[in-house]
């Protein structure tokens, strides 16, 4: 016979599992080489692959298995919360704002949905995320941005908005932990600039600006 308390657990997953589905079809503010727009939850996926193949070239040991869970958990609360462009941050303090109040009440739902498994795990690997200060953490978030700025590389340069310019040069500060990341980053940051010198941009103004700017 089976354990009833296991199958109110279960129950409890399948409820996340069908918020999550929610992911598949939350679009993003990037765009795919074939023209279609990016779900969250292909974001999460190739940051997870990313993170399997980079692993064994880190200056440091690193805890993969806490790694995957924190870039798989990471933007789970926009099943609930929903995306909001980094774009629209930029421009306007105030969605920054709302975004965070947004999902940390999104974190905290699912914490207590998960409230007889693992939903203190989940909820704490949020915040180690979004606080930056362990080792697996500025991995996730390195790959967070360098898997943005990569996709913007494989998507037509008429999906970028002026500002996407600016920002494929200004990744360096989120990566200069680590040397393997130095060197990803050069290599992605280069992609960028080929593809704005083929779109006819004066890359070294952009640049420029960009450094101005955002440093």
């Amino acid at each position: 016979m089976v354990n009833q308390i296991k199958i109110e657990q279960l129950s409890a997953i399948l409820d996340v599992l069908k918020l999550a589905e929610k992911l598949k079809f939350e679009l993003r503010h990037s765009w795919l080489s074939n023209g279609r727009q990016e779900s969250v939850a292909e974001h999460t996926w190739r940051m997870s692959l990313m993170a399997v193949l980079i692993e064994p070239l880190l200056d440091e040991k690193i805890d993969l298995s806490r790694l995957l869970k924190m870039i798989i958990i990471h933007d789970l609360v926009e099943a609930e919360a929903g995306d909001v462009s980094v774009l629209d941050q930029i421009r306007n303090p105030d969605v920054k704002k709302i975004k965070q109040q947004n999902e940390e009440k999104a974190i905290s739902n699912i914490k207590e949905m998960l409230t007889s498994t693992n939903g203190q795990e989940i909820y704490d690997l949020f915040y180690e995320f979004e606080e930056k200060d362990t080792f697996e953490a500025k991995v996730a978030n390195a790959i967070d941005k360098l898997e943005v700025q990569l996709q913007h590389n494989h998507a037509d340069i008429s999906t970028w908005e002026e500002i996407e310019y600016d920002l494929s040069f200004v990744i360096g500060k989120h990566v200069q932990f680590d040397d393997t990341f130095v060197v990803l980053k050069d290599l992605i940051e280069k992609q960028a600039e080929q593809k704005l010198e083929d779109a006819g941009l004066n890359v070294s103004e952009i640049r420029n600006r960009a450094i101005a700017s955002f440093s």
